[in-house]
Protein backbone atom coordinates (compact mmCIF):
# COMPACT_ATOMS: atom_id res chain seq x y z
CA UNK A 1 0.00 0.00 0.00
CA UNK A 2 1.15 3.27 -1.09
CA UNK A 3 2.00 6.36 1.74
CA UNK A 4 -0.39 9.53 1.55
CA UNK A 5 1.41 12.19 0.62
CA UNK A 6 0.14 15.76 1.49
CA UNK A 7 2.35 19.08 2.09
CA UNK A 8 2.45 19.79 5.72
CA UNK A 9 0.79 23.52 4.59
CA UNK A 10 -2.43 21.56 4.10
CA UNK A 11 -2.02 20.66 7.78
CA UNK A 12 -2.29 24.67 7.93
CA UNK A 13 -5.36 25.23 6.06
CA UNK A 14 -7.24 22.43 7.97
CA UNK A 15 -5.91 23.51 11.20
CA UNK A 16 -7.32 27.30 10.20
CA UNK A 17 -10.94 25.71 9.48
CA UNK A 18 -11.21 24.16 12.61
CA UNK A 19 -9.87 26.83 14.54
CA UNK A 20 -12.55 28.87 12.93
CA UNK A 21 -14.87 27.42 14.24
CA UNK A 22 -13.99 26.78 17.54
CA UNK A 23 -12.40 30.19 18.21
CA UNK A 24 -14.18 33.49 16.80
CA UNK A 25 -11.02 35.80 17.52
CA UNK A 26 -8.77 33.80 15.22
CA UNK A 27 -7.96 35.77 12.35
CA UNK A 28 -5.97 35.22 9.26
CA UNK A 29 -3.62 37.38 7.31
CA UNK A 30 -2.20 36.99 4.17
CA UNK A 31 0.54 38.50 1.92
CA UNK A 32 -0.84 37.80 -1.36
CA UNK A 33 -0.18 33.89 -0.96
CA UNK A 34 -3.45 32.65 -0.02
CA UNK A 35 -4.03 30.15 -2.37
CA UNK A 36 -0.30 28.75 -1.67
CA UNK A 37 -0.18 28.91 1.71
CA UNK A 38 -3.44 27.17 1.85
CA UNK A 39 -5.11 30.59 4.00
CA UNK A 40 -7.64 30.52 1.20
CA UNK A 41 -8.89 27.82 2.67
CA UNK A 42 -10.27 29.72 6.34
CA UNK A 43 -11.32 32.78 3.64
CA UNK A 44 -13.70 30.75 2.11
CA UNK A 45 -14.95 29.64 5.37
CA UNK A 46 -14.68 32.97 7.47
CA UNK A 47 -14.40 35.55 4.77
CA UNK A 48 -15.40 38.24 7.47
CA UNK A 49 -11.75 37.27 9.46
CA UNK A 50 -9.10 37.18 6.83
CA UNK A 51 -7.41 39.79 5.53
CA UNK A 52 -5.24 40.31 2.31
CA UNK A 53 -2.41 42.76 3.51
CA UNK A 54 -0.79 42.53 -0.73
CA UNK A 55 2.44 42.32 -1.20
CA UNK A 56 3.51 43.68 2.38
CA UNK A 57 4.96 41.49 5.00
CA UNK A 58 6.28 44.07 7.30
CA UNK A 59 2.65 46.15 6.90
CA UNK A 60 1.10 42.55 7.67
CA UNK A 61 2.77 41.81 10.79
CA UNK A 62 2.25 45.44 12.39
CA UNK A 63 -1.30 44.71 11.35
CA UNK A 64 -1.37 41.51 13.04
CA UNK A 65 0.56 43.31 16.03
CA UNK A 66 -2.26 45.65 16.93
CA UNK A 67 -5.35 43.06 16.26
CA UNK A 68 -3.18 40.99 19.20
CA UNK A 69 -3.60 44.04 21.09
CA UNK A 70 -7.33 44.15 20.63
CA UNK A 71 -8.06 40.81 22.10
CA UNK A 72 -7.53 38.82 18.98
CA UNK A 73 -5.53 35.85 17.81
CA UNK A 74 -4.05 36.83 14.51
CA UNK A 75 -2.24 34.20 12.10
CA UNK A 76 0.14 35.99 10.21
CA UNK A 77 0.71 34.34 6.86
CA UNK A 78 3.10 34.66 4.17
CA UNK A 79 6.26 32.42 2.78
CA UNK A 80 9.18 31.43 5.33
CA UNK A 81 11.83 33.24 3.30
CA UNK A 82 9.56 36.73 3.17
CA UNK A 83 8.91 37.25 6.85
CA UNK A 84 11.77 35.79 8.16
CA UNK A 85 14.17 38.46 5.74
CA UNK A 86 11.71 41.47 4.96
CA UNK A 87 9.96 41.74 7.85
CA UNK A 88 12.30 40.15 10.66
CA UNK A 89 12.61 44.16 11.88
CA UNK A 90 9.29 43.87 12.50
CA UNK A 91 8.91 40.46 13.64
CA UNK A 92 11.62 41.36 16.73
CA UNK A 93 10.38 44.78 17.76
CA UNK A 94 6.79 45.58 16.94
CA UNK A 95 6.23 41.56 18.24
CA UNK A 96 8.79 39.41 20.36
CA UNK A 97 10.01 42.90 22.07
CA UNK A 98 6.19 42.96 23.48
CA UNK A 99 5.42 39.44 23.98
CA UNK A 100 2.41 40.04 21.43
CA UNK A 101 -0.21 37.32 20.36
CA UNK A 102 1.16 36.61 16.93
CA UNK A 103 1.22 33.33 15.07
CA UNK A 104 3.25 33.49 11.97
CA UNK A 105 3.26 31.05 9.31
CA UNK A 106 6.08 30.66 6.96
CA UNK A 107 5.33 28.48 4.34
CA UNK A 108 7.61 26.77 1.16
CA UNK A 109 10.30 26.31 4.42
CA UNK A 110 13.47 24.56 3.69
CA UNK A 111 14.19 23.07 0.17
CA UNK A 112 10.75 22.30 -0.87
CA UNK A 113 10.65 25.37 -3.21
CA UNK A 114 13.56 24.20 -4.87
CA UNK A 115 13.03 25.31 -8.60
CA UNK A 116 12.35 28.98 -7.53
CA UNK A 117 16.24 29.13 -6.54
CA UNK A 118 18.12 30.61 -3.71
CA UNK A 119 15.88 33.82 -3.30
CA UNK A 120 12.81 31.72 -2.66
CA UNK A 121 14.79 28.55 -0.84
CA UNK A 122 14.20 29.78 3.27
CA UNK A 123 17.36 28.14 4.96
CA UNK A 124 17.80 30.75 7.40
CA UNK A 125 14.36 31.00 9.02
CA UNK A 126 14.87 29.13 12.16
CA UNK A 127 17.94 30.44 12.94
CA UNK A 128 16.83 34.28 12.81
CA UNK A 129 13.60 33.13 14.46
CA UNK A 130 15.02 30.91 17.32
CA UNK A 131 17.33 33.79 18.10
CA UNK A 132 14.46 35.84 19.41
CA UNK A 133 13.18 36.47 23.23
CA UNK A 134 9.88 35.26 23.43
CA UNK A 135 9.43 33.42 19.92
CA UNK A 136 8.67 29.58 19.81
CA UNK A 137 9.62 27.77 16.51
CA UNK A 138 7.63 24.85 15.65
CA UNK A 139 8.66 22.19 12.60
CA UNK A 140 5.71 19.73 11.85
CA UNK A 141 6.94 16.52 10.04
CA UNK A 142 3.55 16.07 8.08
CA UNK A 143 0.13 17.52 7.75
CA UNK A 144 -1.43 15.61 10.83
CA UNK A 145 1.21 17.73 12.69
CA UNK A 146 1.00 20.42 10.99
CA UNK A 147 -2.94 20.72 11.79
CA UNK A 148 -2.37 19.64 15.39
CA UNK A 149 0.71 22.69 15.94
CA UNK A 150 -1.95 25.32 14.50
CA UNK A 151 -4.57 24.74 16.87
CA UNK A 152 -1.66 24.50 19.58
CA UNK A 153 -0.03 27.66 19.04
CA UNK A 154 -3.41 28.97 19.37
CA UNK A 155 -4.11 28.12 23.48
CA UNK A 156 -0.64 29.43 23.93
CA UNK A 157 -0.10 33.46 24.79
CA UNK A 158 3.06 34.53 22.58
CA UNK A 159 4.78 34.54 19.85
CA UNK A 160 4.78 31.45 17.61
CA UNK A 161 6.66 30.69 14.00
CA UNK A 162 5.09 27.59 12.47
CA UNK A 163 7.40 26.41 9.24
CA UNK A 164 5.46 24.58 6.29
CA UNK A 165 6.99 22.70 3.75
CA UNK A 166 5.51 23.27 0.06
CA UNK A 167 6.08 19.77 -1.45
CA UNK A 168 3.82 16.85 -0.76
CA UNK A 169 5.68 14.39 2.34
CA UNK A 170 4.89 11.51 3.70
CA UNK A 171 1.88 11.09 6.47
CA UNK A 172 3.56 8.90 8.73
CA UNK A 173 1.55 10.16 11.81
CA UNK A 174 -1.97 9.90 13.38
CA UNK A 175 -4.84 11.91 13.40
CA UNK A 176 -5.14 11.08 17.20
CA UNK A 177 -1.28 11.26 18.08
CA UNK A 178 -0.45 13.05 20.69
CA UNK A 179 1.15 16.67 20.35
CA UNK A 180 2.92 18.68 22.90
CA UNK A 181 4.32 22.16 22.03
CA UNK A 182 7.99 21.80 23.34
CA UNK A 183 7.63 18.10 24.23
CA UNK A 184 9.65 15.95 21.92
CA UNK A 185 8.36 12.64 20.24
CA UNK A 186 10.53 9.20 20.59
CA UNK A 187 9.10 7.49 17.60
CA UNK A 188 11.66 4.43 17.92
CA UNK A 189 13.26 2.91 20.77
CA UNK A 190 17.47 2.16 20.33
CA UNK A 191 20.55 2.44 22.46
CA UNK A 192 23.53 2.99 20.03
CA UNK A 193 22.90 6.17 18.84
CA UNK A 194 20.11 8.67 18.79
CA UNK A 195 18.57 10.49 15.36
CA UNK A 196 17.04 13.69 16.21
CA UNK A 197 15.10 15.21 13.73
CA UNK A 198 12.24 17.91 12.46
CA UNK A 199 9.97 18.71 9.82
CA UNK A 200 9.51 16.04 7.09
CA UNK A 201 13.04 15.10 7.48
CA UNK A 202 11.83 13.15 10.22
CA UNK A 203 10.45 10.40 7.55
CA UNK A 204 14.47 10.43 6.23
CA UNK A 205 15.04 9.37 10.50
CA UNK A 206 12.72 6.57 10.40
CA UNK A 207 13.98 5.21 6.79
CA UNK A 208 17.65 5.65 8.99
CA UNK A 209 16.66 3.30 11.31
CA UNK A 210 15.32 0.52 9.54
CA UNK A 211 18.65 0.68 7.42
CA UNK A 212 20.93 0.71 10.10
CA UNK A 213 18.90 -2.14 12.24
CA UNK A 214 19.60 -4.17 9.37
CA UNK A 215 23.31 -3.38 10.44
CA UNK A 216 22.92 -4.31 13.83
CA UNK A 217 23.01 -0.81 15.19
CA UNK A 218 19.65 0.55 17.32
CA UNK A 219 19.41 3.94 16.36
CA UNK A 220 16.74 5.95 18.26
CA UNK A 221 14.76 8.36 16.42
CA UNK A 222 13.30 11.79 17.60
CA UNK A 223 11.25 13.93 16.14
CA UNK A 224 11.88 17.27 17.78
CA UNK A 225 8.74 19.57 16.70
CA UNK A 226 9.82 22.46 18.65
CA UNK A 227 13.04 23.63 18.15
CA UNK A 228 12.12 26.70 20.65
CA UNK A 229 11.87 25.71 23.10
CA UNK A 230 13.88 22.71 23.27
CA UNK A 231 12.80 19.18 24.66
CA UNK A 232 15.73 19.36 26.87
CA UNK A 233 15.03 16.51 29.20
CA UNK A 234 14.28 14.16 26.24
CA UNK A 235 17.89 15.30 24.56
CA UNK A 236 19.86 14.42 27.79
CA UNK A 237 17.99 10.91 28.48
CA UNK A 238 19.33 10.47 25.20
CA UNK A 239 22.45 11.43 25.21
CA UNK A 240 22.90 9.71 28.30
CA UNK A 241 21.29 6.45 27.25
CA UNK A 242 22.96 5.86 23.47
CA UNK A 243 26.21 7.99 23.97
CA UNK A 244 25.75 9.79 20.27
CA UNK A 245 23.93 12.33 18.50
CA UNK A 246 23.10 12.75 14.96
CA UNK A 247 20.75 15.47 14.24
CA UNK A 248 19.79 16.64 10.72
CA UNK A 249 18.34 20.42 9.66
CA UNK A 250 16.47 21.05 6.49
CA UNK A 251 18.08 24.88 7.21
CA UNK A 252 21.59 26.82 7.42
CA UNK A 253 23.45 24.18 10.34
CA UNK A 254 24.26 27.61 12.24
CA UNK A 255 22.07 28.54 14.62
CA UNK A 256 19.15 25.64 13.39
CA UNK A 257 18.04 22.19 15.07
CA UNK A 258 21.84 21.18 15.41
CA UNK A 259 23.12 23.90 16.80
CA UNK A 260 20.36 23.68 19.34
CA UNK A 261 20.99 20.30 20.16
CA UNK A 262 24.72 21.18 20.49
CA UNK A 263 24.58 24.10 22.80
CA UNK A 264 22.34 22.41 25.01
CA UNK A 265 24.96 19.59 25.48
CA UNK A 266 28.33 21.00 25.68
CA UNK A 267 27.20 22.52 28.63
CA UNK A 268 25.12 19.65 30.64
CA UNK A 269 26.55 16.06 28.63
CA UNK A 270 29.32 16.41 26.08
CA UNK A 271 29.35 13.60 23.64
CA UNK A 272 29.74 12.89 20.08
CA UNK A 273 27.55 14.93 17.76
CA UNK A 274 27.57 14.86 14.28
CA UNK A 275 25.12 17.46 12.11
CA UNK A 276 23.73 17.16 8.82
CA UNK A 277 22.36 20.06 7.02
CA UNK A 278 23.30 22.87 4.78
CA UNK A 279 26.16 23.92 5.70
CA UNK A 280 27.14 27.51 4.84
CA UNK A 281 25.76 28.30 1.41
CA UNK A 282 23.28 28.96 -1.29
CA UNK A 283 21.38 26.13 -3.13
CA UNK A 284 21.24 26.00 -6.65
CA UNK A 285 17.18 25.45 -8.54
CA UNK A 286 16.89 21.90 -8.46
CA UNK A 287 13.78 19.57 -7.57
CA UNK A 288 13.81 19.13 -3.65
CA UNK A 289 14.04 15.11 -4.33
CA UNK A 290 17.13 16.37 -6.51
CA UNK A 291 18.61 18.62 -3.59
CA UNK A 292 18.09 16.71 -0.93
CA UNK A 293 20.41 13.92 -2.59
CA UNK A 294 22.93 17.02 -3.56
CA UNK A 295 23.08 18.62 -0.24
CA UNK A 296 23.12 14.76 1.64
CA UNK A 297 19.34 15.28 3.97
CA UNK A 298 18.38 11.37 3.07
CA UNK A 299 18.27 8.66 4.69
CA UNK A 300 21.77 6.82 3.44
CA UNK A 301 23.45 10.38 5.16
CA UNK A 302 21.89 9.96 7.98
CA UNK A 303 22.80 6.14 8.19
CA UNK A 304 26.59 7.34 7.64
CA UNK A 305 26.72 9.76 10.17
CA UNK A 306 25.40 7.69 12.83
CA UNK A 307 27.84 4.91 12.12
CA UNK A 308 30.28 8.01 12.54
CA UNK A 309 29.31 9.05 15.85
CA UNK A 310 29.07 5.38 17.06
CA UNK A 311 32.52 5.16 15.71
CA UNK A 312 33.45 8.34 18.09
CA UNK A 313 31.79 6.96 20.60
CA UNK A 314 33.73 4.30 20.71
CA UNK A 315 37.12 6.02 20.52
CA UNK A 316 35.91 8.08 23.27
CA UNK A 317 35.16 5.28 25.63
CA UNK A 318 38.77 3.78 24.38
CA UNK A 319 40.73 6.90 25.58
CA UNK A 320 39.10 6.88 28.74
Amino acid sequence: MSMKMLPTRDGYGHGLIELGAMNPNVIVLDADLAKSTRSDWFQAKYPDRFFDIGIAEQDMIGTAAGLALGGKIPFATTYAVFVAGRAWDQVRTTVCYSKLNVKIAGAHGGISAGGDGATHQSLEDIAVMRVLPNMTVIIPCDANEAKKATIAVSKIDGPCYLRFAREATPVFTEESDPFEIGKAIVLRPGKDVTIIAAGPLVYEALLAHDQLAAEGIAARVINMHTIKPLDEATVLKAARDTGAIVTIDEAQMAGGLGSAVAEFLVSHFPIPVERIGINDTFLECGLPEELAVKYQLKAKDLASAAKKAVARKVVCRSDG
